[in-house]
């Protein structure tokens, strides 16, 4: 009798952990996009690999201050897709996750799932920077003919 409530017992406390780890790793404190440039990604881990980088985050063109914004990625589909846009300014979405007792499911708690590259850089409010090459040309200034 005792051995079998002992055998509960720890069946009980086996099946609260596994319902921990499953509502923390998929529930989301906070959500949202971080747009730079990336500059280190790499994978790592002894026993749980996961893709660990940095994004360079710069809130005023020319300024010597640079915002450095760390992430993991859990997904290798998710790191290939960096690894395609690495050199060029992208914009991650990430989750926050909180609560994950262990650094075996990531060094930070800011996890990418997605990734776009940034079509255009903006310099003040109003002031943009269009980085692709078949955007339209800036129009003509009032008062200008046209041939």
């Amino acid at each position: 009798m005792l051995i079998k409530r002992l055998l509960i017992a720890v069946l009980v406390l086996v099946l609260l952990t596994v319902a921990y780890f499953y509502a923390a790793l998929n529930w989301s404190y906070s959500s949202g996009e971080r747009a730079g440039w990336i500059q280190k990604l790499s994978k790592k881990g002894w026993v749980c690999k996961t893709w660990e980088g940095e994004l360079a985050l710069v809130s005023i063109p020319g300024s010597s201050t640079v915002e450095k914004f760390q992430f993991t990625i859990a997904d290798d589909a998710t790191a290939a897709a960096l690894t395609e846009v690495m050199g060029k300014r992208v914009n991650l979405h990430y989750e926050e996750k909180v609560g994950l007792p262990t650094s075996c499911f990531g060094e930070t708690r800011h996890y990418v799932t997605k990734v776009t590259v940034a079509s255009d850089i903006s310099l003040s409010p109003g002031v943009v920077v269009h980085t692709n090459p078949g955007s339209p040309a800036a129009p003509a200034a009032s008062g200008a003919t046209q041939p």
